[in-house]
C-alpha cells in the first residue's frame, strides 16, 4: 500500500488556508467569528500559518450540547470557527483525495459526488436483480463515534500517511476527547477511514455483491436469509477483533418486499421507493406552517426548505404527497411573486 509524505507544507500554505476559510464559512456568514475573519483575513490566515508551522496549535475546548434526533439523544461537540474549523478544512483539502482513494464505491457519508442520491441510485439498480436481493440484513454499530479506539484509528491513518508533522496534527485532534466527537467536520472522515477495512473485508473476503454503508448504517442484500445470518456473525467478530466495536442488538433480517429497506431517508421495495415516514411527517408539518403564512413573502430559508424537499421527493414514488404539499406551496410562491395572494 502506497504511503504519502511531504504533505504538511500543503496544509499550512496560505492559499490553502484562504480556501479553507471560503469552504468553512459556507452557510455561516452570520457567525460573529466568520465576520471577524472576513474583516481581517490576512491577519488570521497568518496566525493559522504560524501556529501550524511552529506546531503550537492546540485543539480548543468543545462546547458540548445534547441534540434530539428522531427520539435519539446525541452529544454534539462544537469547536470555535477560528482556528479549529478552518484548520479542519485545511487538512481535508489535502488529505481527502488520499483517503477517498482507499474507500469502496458503495459508502456515501460526507463524500463529494457520493451523497444520498447516488446511494439511492445504486440500491435501486441492485433491486433490479430481484432473485439475489430477496432478503436484507440491516445493521449499525453500537455507539460508533464515542467507541472509536484512538490507537486503532491512529494505526489506520498511518497506513496511508507517513508525514510525521501531519500525523502530529491529526493526533492532536484525535486526542482532544474520548472517541471521535460528533459535530467535528473531520469526524465523519475519520469514521469512514476507520470502517474502510471492514468494508473491504465484506466486499472482498465475504464476497458480498450488494453491500452499502452510510456512516455506520449497513445494508446487505442476498437471496438466502441463512447466509445473511452467517455474515452477521462474521461481521460482528471482525468489529470486535479488529476495531474494538460491536453491532447494535437491533439488527434485522427480513424480506425486502414485506418490510422495505429503511435507508438513506427512503424506504426501498423492489417495485417502488417511498419517503421515510419521519421525513414525510416533518415535511407535512413544515409545509402546513408555510401555508399558514401563504400571503407573506417567503424568506430564502423557506424557499431553500421547499426546494430541498422537492429534491428529495423527485427520487421516490410520492406523487400524491408531492401534489398536496409541495405543488401548492410552489404555486403560492409564484402568486406572491406576481403580486397575487
Amino acid at each position: 500500500m502506497k504511503r504519502y509524505g511531504n504533505l504538511y507544507h500543503k496544509i499550512l500554505d496560505l492559499d490553502n488556508i484562504a480556501l479553507a476559510h471560503i469552504n468553512a464559512r459556507k452557510g455561516k456568514s452570520h457567525y460573529i467569528e466568520v465576520q471577524m475573519v472576513n474583516n481581517n483575513p490576512g491577519f488570521y490566515f497568518r496566525q493559522i500559518h504560524e501556529m501550524l508551522k511552529n506546531k503550537t496549535f492546540q485543539n480548543s475546548e468543545y462546547d458540548v450540547f445534547v441534540k434530539s434526533d428522531n427520539g435519539k439523544e446525541r452529544e454534539i461537540f462544537k469547536l470555535p470557527y477560528f482556528p479549529d474549523r478552518i484548520i479542519h478544512h485545511c487538512i481535508l483539502q489535502v488529505l481527502e483525495p488520499i483517503w477517498v482513494s482507499t474507500l469502496i464505491h458503495d459508502t456515501y457519508s460526507s463524500l463529494k459526488g457520493r451523497g444520498i442520491h447516488m446511494g439511492l441510485r445504486r440500491i435501486k439498480k441492485a433491486l433490479c436483480d430481484k432473485p439475489n436481493t430477496e432478503y436484507c440484513l440491516k445493521m449499525d454499530v453500537r455507539k460508533f463515534y464515542p467507541s472509536i479506539d484512538h490507537d486503532i484509528l491512529k494505526k489506520v491513518l498511518r497506513q496511508k500517511i507517513k508525514d510525521n508533522d501531519v500525523l502530529w496534527l491529526l493526533d492532536e485532534i484525535i486526542d482532544s476527547t474520548d472517541g471521535v466527537p460528533i459535530g467535528n467536520y473531520i469526524s465523519q472522515h475519520f469514521g469512514n477511514i476507520y470502517l474502510s477495512g471492514l468494508d473491504h473485508y465484506i466486499k472482498e473476503d465475504l464476497h458480498c455483491k450488494y453491500y452499502f454503508r452510510y456512516c455506520d448504517d449497513m445494508v446487505i442484500l442476498h437471496s438466502d436469509k441463512e447466509h445473511l445470518a452467517h455474515l452477521r456473525i462474521k461481521i460482528n467478530a471482525y468489529l470486535k477483533d479488529k476495531l474494538n466495536l460491536q453491532l447494535k442488538s437491533n439488527w434485522q433480517t427480513f424480506p425486502v418486499n414485506k418490510r422495505g429497506i429503511d435507508f438513506l431517508g427512503y424506504k426501498f421495495y423492489h417495485t417502488h421507493i417511498l419517503l421515510r415516514k419521519s421525513i414525510a411527517t416533518t415535511l407535512k408539518n413544515k409545509m402546513a406552517h408555510i401555508k399558514l403564512n401563504s400571503c407573506m413573502p417567503k424568506s430564502p430559508n423557506t424557499l431553500s426548505s421547499v426546494m430541498s424537499y422537492n429534491g428529495w421527493m423527485k427520487h421516490c414514488n410520492c406523487h400524491n404527497l408531492h401534489k398536496k404539499h409541495i405543488d401548492s406551496i410552489i404555486l403560492s410562491i409564484v402568486n406572491i411573486n406576481s403580486g397575487g395572494c
